[in-house]
């Protein structure tokens, strides 16, 4: 469980810090509502500021050498889609931004942990 954790976490860092290079704004990381039933988490919450939008991103990470045949992006169900559009609807809300543009994007990060590099690919607009 441990190295899922740090895979997860570090590939999180990969893909904000990819977004980054992209001129997107960072604006919040690993959000969960706070009041109601839990929903979930959204993994990065950015501003795409070439776009002036709010973009909710799903991450998904996998080490290189177990699952370099798979999709990481394979895992993003309807289900968790809608999971997503209720979380972000309570951030928009809670952070004022409910007139504000938004979308749902997602990073696949492929890391391979022996070269130290990673292999990102960006999906805009689910």
């Amino acid at each position: 469980m441990n190295e899922k954790i740090t895979t997860g976490q570090t590939g999180e860092q990969v893909a904000a810090n990819f977004l980054k290079s992209k001129g997107f704004e960072i604006l919040d990381m690993n959000f969960q509502n706070d009041s109601g039933r839990r929903l979930g988490e959204i993994d990065i919450i950015a501003k795409d500021t070439k776009q002036n939008e709010i973009v909710f991103v799903e991450v998904k990470t996998r080490e290189y050498t177990k699952y370099k045949d798979t999709l990481p992006e394979e895992n993003i169900t309807y289900q968790k889609l809608r999971k997503l559009d209720k979380i972000a609807t309570i951030y928009l809300r809670q952070h004022k931004l409910a007139n504000y543009a938004y979308r749902f994007d997602a990073v696949s990060v492929w890391l391979d942990f022996e070269t130290r590099m990673a292999k990102i690919k960006h999906i805009q607009s689910l």
